[in-house]
């Protein structure tokens, strides 16, 4: 049992609620690997990064990524920088499940954050940060997909209609 698509992408790329919308389209469950690693940890996201580092946080982002993706049958959405890990990457890879990339333009993403006050890596300076993290991650999110979905002036609804279209094309599930 592996997910059906894995998305990945920046924060505010649209990876929950269009997730959300998709797993709905298909009639599977939904997580995300941020309330996965809150379940499992009893706090919050930005209590792990407050308390612990981020390093703690990705070592757990690692661990729930890995067991998702041999024991979850639906769609996952990670955190924006789950994609930073060597070991997530190469779970990916093994997988085989269809990688989804959500892109947006850098002022849809400041936009959907807003003040990204529950964004430990956003605070302060959204806009600054969204455009330091796109430069990172972009050759990442590009190594991972095997789709790419713009999500720019497009509702999830519409987003989810995109990714199953694309999930249909590349006959998944096999």
């Amino acid at each position: 049992m592996t997910p059906r698509a894995v998305l990945v992408g920046l924060p505010g790329s649209g990876k929950t609620t269009s997730g959300r919308r998709l797993a709905d389209r298909l009639g599977v469950p939904f997580a995300d690997s941020d309330d996965l690693i809150e379940q499992r940890a009893g706090r919050s996201v930005r209590a792990i990064f407050d308390q612990d580092g981020e390093e703690a946080f990705r070592a757990a982002e690692i661990e729930v990524i890995s067991a998702a993706l041999t024991a979850f049958d639906g769609v996952l959405a990670l955190g924006g920088g789950a994609i930073l890990a060597d070991a997530t990457r190469t779970a990916l890879a093994v997988s085989g499940v269809p990688v989804v990339w959500l892109t947006a333009e850098l002022t849809t993403l400041a936009g959907r954050v807003g003040r990204a006050q529950d964004r430990p890596l956003l605070v302060g300076d959204p806009v600054g940060r969204l455009a330091a993290l796109a430069q990172e991650r972009q050759p990442l999110y590009e190594g991972v997909a095997t789709v790419v979905i713009d999500t720019d002036r497009r509702s999830a609804k519409q987003v989810a209609a995109d990714i199953d279209e694309a999930l249909t094309a590349l006959a998944w599930p096999a």
